[in-house]
């Protein structure tokens, strides 16, 4: 039987097996559907310690991978799942992998994830050079991912396996670079060409990103609007030279919803359902939540405002640490769910204790909880000071929680602002507590004429941003490389 497929996605998250954000979203949906679409698709991906298999089982198909970093005889296992008829490779090396959290803990990012995601960039080319036929394109996500098209560059030069490989890269958060020390590229395996400032270098140091936005043939973002926001000083991150240079490959595409996980008419962890249709039931949902926070029973007819998400500046959750008296002032309940800073969640948890029953927050982060705060809230808070493209808007419109978020990325994208005819949410043009507080205040305001709120919610529930759409988008760009998909 032959063995070889045509797309190969490369990433360090995929849900359900994998997540920690919007990656492991995106790789759960993306190469789904273009497989649904027709596309021979397949996902490689690490074998983590804390693997959630569930209901797809795993099996090992080799046992000994060649990969030779950083030293000749090193091996990987490689384990497979069938995900609803997409092929998801693991690559299993127990001292790399087999750990509880994926990058970091709470004192910082592990000490070797440069040799670790080295290793995984290897393992995964290693494994496709075993293939019957080289892979058209191998689509690559962020920096775990981002030595794959350097090296392709140049392997391609000297074997003719990889001849007509075309690599893409996409970036999904363009803060999170994999910036290591120089003598860690002397092991990486990259010829001594690469290190140069239109390769991997990048300051002195051993950028991994950077070697992917280099070599790769294609670059794509996550929005249309965050691939012009990384052009400049503001939002480039340092890289906005090099981006710059290969602007004329650079391309933006919105993410899409898995509205098959991420919609109130067939939610799994709702305690009723509810549609654009007949929304009586997010009234129930909202009820439910809270009796289960013990949260105050005339919050029933008051906003609650919802925030799920990492806790750190980027998020803007300090922003809501500012506002959070003023809201309670306001006669307002807040529900929060999400981890990252200590000092965030510590701030968080105080403030729980000053305003019983009326905010809540959960440290942590559970995939049922998230799906019933979205149900349950009336407003969905997103203060980001960027946003690549934001998923939890999204789904929040599904949902019928109009968004409070600020005009960036693909919040911009995919949010149309109040008082425009079409308003799905409300947007502030500026990251900073005063302009989130006076968005938060329009959108009660609209809140208490129930008819124009209604209007709101019925329309943002109708949004589209399936999957189909984005993966259509992608398959043009694949088009774009020669790529016959």
């Amino acid at each position: 039987m032959p063995f070889h497929h045509k797309v190969v996605f490369i990433a360090s998250e995929i849900y359900p097996f994998s997540k920690t954000g919007g990656l492991g979203d995106v790789l759960g949906a993306l190469p789904l559907t273009l497989s649904r679409m027709g596309v021979d698709v397949a996902v490689i991906t690490p074998f983590y310690g804390r693997l959630s298999t569930g209901e797809f089982k795993l099996r090992l198909i080799s046992s000994r991978c060649p990969v030779g970093y950083p030293w000749a005889p090193i091996t990987a296992e490689i384990y497979m799942a069938d995900y609803h008829g997409l092929p998801v490779y693991f690559i299993q090396r127990g001292e790399y992998f087999d750990r509880r959290f994926y990058y970091n803990t709470h004192d910082g990012d592990y000490f070797d994830n440069c040799e670790r995601f080295i290793f995984f960039c290897r393992a995964c080319l290693e494994w496709a050079r075993r293939m019957d036929m080289a892979p058209r394109l191998i689509h690559v996500h962020d920096w775990q991912a981002g030595l794959v098209p350097a090296f392709m560059h140049f392997w391609r030069q000297i074997d003719p396996f990889w001849r007509d490989t075309r690599t893409m890269l996409t970036i999904h958060n363009l803060a999170f670079q994999g910036r290591f020390a120089s003598r860690l590229f002397k092991e990486s395996g990259l010829p001594p060409e690469a290190w140069n400032m239109d390769g991997v270098e990048f300051w002195g140091d051993f950028n991994l990103l950077k070697a992917g936005i280099a070599y790769s043939d294609l670059v794509t973002t996550v929005s249309p609007t965050y691939a012009e926001e990384i052009l400049t000083t503001e939002y480039g991150c340092g890289l906005e030279g090099i981006l710059s240079k290969r602007r004329y490959a650079l391309r933006g595409i919105l993410n899409g919803a898995d509205y098959s996980v991420w919609d109130p008419g067939n939610d799994r962890y709702l305690p009723c359902t509810y549609s654009a249709s007949d929304i009586a039931n997010k009234a129930a949902c909202k009820q439910n939540l809270l009796d289960e926070m013990d949260m105050d029973p005339t919050l029933a007819n008051r906003p609650v405002l919802g925030f799920i998400g990492r806790l750190r500046r980027q998020k803007g959750v300090d922003l809501l640490i500012d506002i959070l008296p003023e809201l309670m002032r306001m006669g307002l309940g807040v529900v929060v769910l999400g981890e990252g800073n200590l000092e965030f969640e510590a701030q968080l948890m105080e403030m729980m204790e000053t305003y019983p029953g009326r905010l809540y927050v959960r440290i942590g982060y559970t995939e049922d909880l998230a799906h019933r705060i979205q149900a349950a809230s009336d407003i969905f808070l997103m203060p980001s000071r960027y946003e690549p493209c934001g998923l939890t808007q999204i789904y929040a419109l599904r949902f019928g929680t109009p968004p409070v978020a600020t005009n960036r990325g693909g919040l911009k994208d995919t949010i149309v602002p109040y008082p425009d005819p079409q308003c799905t949410g409300f947007t502030f043009p500026e990251a900073t507590a005063e302009s989130f507080l006076q968005s938060i205040r329009q959108a009660v305001d609209v809140f208490s004429r129930p008819e124009e709120w209604n209007t709101i919610v019925h329309r943002a529930m109708r949004a589209d941003f399936s999957w189909e759409r984005s993966a259509a988008r992608y398959l043009e760009v694949y088009r774009e490389l020669g790529i016959d998909v």
